[in-house]
């Protein structure tokens, strides 16, 4: 999808936010295949700031920590795990909210000199 928006990047000198997570970052328990995943995603970022940056288009990337979706609720509930654990292992003791993520890609949208940076939106998990 990149390489099919470049060209009207170019022209409008827009800007990229890609979306990994903490695991992409540290790696995860049982997920091997994800974490790597997720730390493509972390280079490609920074490898396409250095690539496009001579283009005036700016290259991020936001990290979230687990948040609260439908999806993290009906994971819990597969596996055994309770919402009162996960928040236990999150300094700020809580997790994210997708309104937070959305928030940090705003930021990074709108702020006109970083460029190659990952974000981490976690609560301090990767601290």
């Amino acid at each position: 999808m990149t390489r099919a928006a470049v060209g009207e990047l170019i022209k409008s000198h827009g800007v990229i936010v890609n979306v990994a997570s903490d695991a992409g970052l540290k790696g995860n328990y049982f997920c091997a295949a994800y974490s790597a995943s997720k730390g493509a995603v972390v280079a490609f970022t920074r490898s396409l700031a250095l690539e496009l940056a001579s283009f005036s288009i700016r290259v991020n990337c936001v990290a979230p920590g687990d948040i609260l979706t439908p999806l993290t609720l009906k994971q819990l509930k597969t596996s055994g795990g309770t919402l009162e654990e996960l928040t236990k292992i999150y300094p700020l003791g809580r997790i994210g909210t997708a309104e937070e993520v959305a928030e940090a890609i705003y930021f990074l949208a709108t702020a006109k000199f970083i460029t190659g940076a990952i974000l981490s939106v976690d609560g301090g998990l990767t601290a």
